[in-house]
């Protein structure tokens, strides 16, 4: 007899708990989608639609980016956040805070080209 216990698999530690009611009768798969399989075969976006599709809010993102700002800048970043909750009641974190931001300056720089903030704040550096 073995002394080595028996561990669950990671099929089985990451399996979905709740059946939708279309697929309660559905054979289980043995690995879940991730959201990377699911958008194979689906046409790039372009730039224009980024820029309308909105921000994509609290859901679980599965892509990353690192960005490096200033002391200044974090300060910054986070008196607005604080400034938001208390003068909005709007609870958010930094990463909605910054994914917001984005979109904003996106959104003007396809509608507005060459007169948007963003063109006009990147060619003064």
């Amino acid at each position: 007899m073995s002394r080595r216990v028996s561990l669950p698999g990671a099929d089985e530690l990451f399996r979905p708990t709740e059946t939708q009611p279309d697929q309660a009768r559905a054979p289980a798969v043995s690995a879940p989608q991730t959201a990377r399989s699911q958008r194979v075969g689906k046409p790039a976006a372009t730039g224009t639609d980024t820029a309308s599709s909105g921000p994509s809010g609290r859901v679980r993102h599965d892509e990353k980016i690192t960005v490096y700002v200033s002391t200044d800048e974090l300060i910054d970043l986070e008196h607005t956040r604080l400034a938001l909750r208390r003068d909005h009641g709007l609870a958010v974190d930094r990463g909605r805070l910054v994914r917001e931001a984005i979109h904003l300056a996106l959104e003007d720089a396809a509608n507005l080209g060459a007169d948007s903030a963003l063109v006009r704040r990147l060619n003064e550096t």
